[in-house]
């Protein structure tokens, strides 16, 4: 063994890799995650702060862009063209699809964007880096839990009988922020390597509203096609929403159909995002 030299830096037998593939397996490590909770909280909370930062109205914007949709669908595709809404209210069956959609398409977006957003903290700590989307998703709960307050408010105004149904919303709602996660981690991880993906998003976005029974009940879709709707797993969410207010029967094959997709694109968001992470540093 030489002798050291005072003033020489002691360097370790082996080099330290940070971004390696257990560091990219870490990133669905639950405690790893959980020891970094008051980091999400932060990022969580300035993006709160960030997304309503010199606006004239703050958070009331999350009840004009649903119900200004609302009121628009209600006229043109209730009134005007006389679409049935199975005996509900249009305003109600209108905003229960509406409560869903805005929270899953505003946080995919919002997610698809945010680890470019964050390159000056991605490269320069290390942390698990699905905290990211992650934040994205908590910074619209205030969002959902407005709207929801606020479909509430209409179910008192159109006197809706509550009945043990209701206990179901908590449940859509969660499977709502769920698949949000799954299909956000997912979009986030590509966006790092095809920047395209978000220029392409919006359109995606707009042609899958149009796929989702929002403006339209299922009843109305032939019962051959049933099962193409079924695929998209808003569908299950969204008549699940509206079987909680009314109180109706619920849809359970779309909803199994809604739970095993959540399930697989979660399985999927996982596995891209453990082959892109070790690159991210060298992408951003």
């Amino acid at each position: 063994m030489g002798v050291t030299h005072p003033n020489e830096t002691l360097l370790p037998d082996k080099p330290l890799v940070i971004n390696d593939a257990n560091a990219a397996s870490a990133a669905f490590n639950l405690r790893d995650l959980w020891a970094h909770r008051e980091l999400l909280y932060f990022l969580t909370w300035r993006d709160i702060k960030v997304k309503y930062k010199q606006t004239a109205m703050g958070a009331v914007w999350a009840i004009i862009q649903p119900l200004f949709m609302v009121i628009v669908f209600a006229v043109f595709f209730g009134i005007f063209m006389g679409i049935p809404t199975d005996g509900m209210p249009f305003i109600i069956f209108f905003y229960c699809g509406m409560v869903a959609w805005v929270f899953f398409s505003n946080s995919i977006f919002m997610c698809s964007g945010s680890l470019i957003n964050n390159t000056n903290l991605i490269t320069k700590i290390y942390f698990p880096r699905t905290i990211v989307p992650a934040a994205a998703i908590g910074a619209g709960l205030p969002d959902l839990l407005i709207a929801v307050s606020i479909l509430v408010g209409m179910m008192f105004y159109y006197r809706i009988s509550l009945t043990w149904y209701i206990l179901m919303l908590p449940l859509m709602l969660l499977l709502t922020v769920w698949l949000a996660l799954a299909f956000g981690v997912w979009l986030a991880a590509l966006t790092v390597r095809y920047r395209d993906i978000r220029h392409a998003l919006s359109f995606v976005l707009q042609m899958w509203m149009f796929l989702t029974p929002i403006m339209y009940p299922l009843s109305v879709v032939p019962e051959k096609w049933r099962w193409a709707m079924y695929l998209n797993p808003m569908t299950g969410i969204v008549e699940g929403i509206r079987s909680s207010i009314t109180g109706r029967g619920f849809n359970w094959l779309a909803l199994e159909f809604s739970l095993a997709i959540a399930a697989l694109a979660l399985a999927a968001s996982v596995f891209a995002f453990r082959r892109l992470d070790k690159s991210f540093a060298d992408l951003l």
